[in-house]
């Protein structure tokens, strides 16, 4: 087994007391920032852009580009730091859905600053909420309601081409517990026979995870890593003596489980 590495030291009380207030800063730059594209941005695109396509894309490049800023924001004031590996392969995967666990209210931050198109799956709950839900709409993001409306809205979103961001957990990871994945995101991709990318994201020491409040900040400055893995086949499990689409995702599903869980567990050696 690979030894850990030797801990790194506790920050000292003046750098921990920094990152609380900076973090508290940027989130709220966060939610301001949201407001703004909503309100302004995103209704001149309505106003100037009559294709609905182009719109939405425009949205997410507006989205993408600016979540670059608010992570390279985080990273110069000190409040975390990330590091992706295999990020040119987000460039190949039109059509196809991205399945990451989730440790971190930041994940979804994470990749879509680098997906050139992600059509992210959100809660139904979040088109209540006034910092969001103007970006959601905009967007073109998909609400999770209806289980057979949403599969065929994914079912045409990969056909055009479309990049779907799914986190299969349905929630943050809590740290030191199994991988744990509901069966959506296999349903979706047996059903459309779309290939699968897998993300991992790693973050130690754990950071905005389930339980934390945004002030509990770890001891020491937080390290992103998101390591881009390889692409999945899933026509590889519809077999011909069992073409019950119910037992393929199943398969498929213990299949992602394994892989995130081995990744994660290599992660932490």
């Amino acid at each position: 087994m690979a030894r850990k590495a030797n801990p790194t030291p506790p920050s000292s009380w003046l750098n921990r007391s920094w990152r609380v207030v900076a973090t508290g800063g940027l989130f709220a730059l966060f939610g301001v920032g949201g407001l703004l594209l909503s309100c302004v941005w995103f209704n001149l695109l309505r106003l100037l852009v009559r294709d609905s396509a182009r719109r939405h894309q425009l949205t997410q490049d507006s989205i993408r580009h600016s979540f670059r800023v608010f992570l390279a924001a985080c990273r110069f004031f000190g409040v975390l730091d990330y590091a992706f590996e295999h990020e040119e392969r987000l460039q190949e995967d039109a059509g196809c859905l991205v399945i990451a666990n989730h440790p971190s209210l930041l994940d979804y931050v994470l990749l879509a600053s680098r997906m050139p198109r992600c059509d992210c799956i959100v809660k139904q709950a979040l088109l209540r909420n006034v910092f969001v839900r103007g970006v959601i709409k905009a967007a073109g993001y998909l609400a999770n309601a209806e289980s057979e409306r949403l599969l065929e809205q994914c079912r045409q979103r990969l056909a055009s081409g479309g990049t779907i961001l799914i986190f299969p957990e349905g929630t943050r990871t809590t740290p030191g517990t199994t991988l744990t994945l509901q069966r959506g995101a296999a349903n979706i991709a047996i059903r459309s026979q779309c290939p699968i990318r897998l993300v991992q994201i790693h973050c130690e020491p754990p950071m905005l995870t389930k339980q934390g409040k945004w002030y509990n900040i770890p001891a020491t400055k937080p390290q992103f890593r998101v390591t881009v893995l390889d692409k999945i086949d899933t026509r590889t499990f519809m077999r011909e003596d069992d073409v019950s689409p119910a037992r393929a995702a199943r398969r498929l599903t213990q299949h992602l489980t394994d892989a995130l869980q081995s990744d994660s567990i290599n992660n932490e050696k």
